[in-house]
């Protein structure tokens, strides 16, 4: 008898401690000077790997992939306004008549593409959000139960699942 409680004490007490996901498989988002950096693990994972991490999670892979279009189209203004204004600066530094239209044609290229970068970030926090949101972090226990109860041989101990 004393073995028999032993052994389900021992399993009710280990069954308690299994988990499907674990607190370790959430992404997490460090905005820096450098920009966006994600880390899974204590690791830090690139775009690439992130995509692949998120990819099972439809709504979040959505989210992500209209996310890396803003940054694209962004990094397009953004560089095109960077040259529409360095080109007149550089011809004024070289001694040639600059033509400032150019520059002010780059400057609103460029602020053009600040709310469009904004736009990447609160994407890409709501596309790991939602997948961080999507992780099952229930135990065992949450979708079975373990009861003591009348059985064909008497009292015992039923597990349904």
């Amino acid at each position: 008898m004393r073995k028999i409680a032993f052994i389900l004490a021992f399993l009710a007490i280990s069954m308690s401690f299994t988990f499907g996901q674990t607190a370790s498989d959430t992404i997490s988002l460090v905005k820096g000077p450098g920009g966006m950096r994600f880390y899974k693990d204590w690791h830090e994972i690139t775009m690439n790997q992130l995509i692949m991490k998120i990819k099972p999670n439809d709504k979040a892979y959505q989210l992500l992939n209209s996310a890396r279009s803003s940054y694209t189209w962004g990094s397009i203004l953004a560089y095109s306004g960077g040259f529409l204004i360095g080109y007149p600066i550089g011809a004024a530094i070289s001694g040639k008549k600059p033509v400032w239209a150019m520059a002010g044609i780059g400057a609103g290229l460029v602020l053009l593409s600040i709310p469009i970068y904004r736009n990447y970030i609160k994407k890409t926090e709501q596309a790991i959000d939602t997948y961080n949101r999507g992780l099952q972090t229930t135990s065992f226990w949450d979708k079975n139960e373990l009861n003591f109860s009348f059985t064909e041989n008497g009292i015992g101990v039923t597990l349904n699942f």
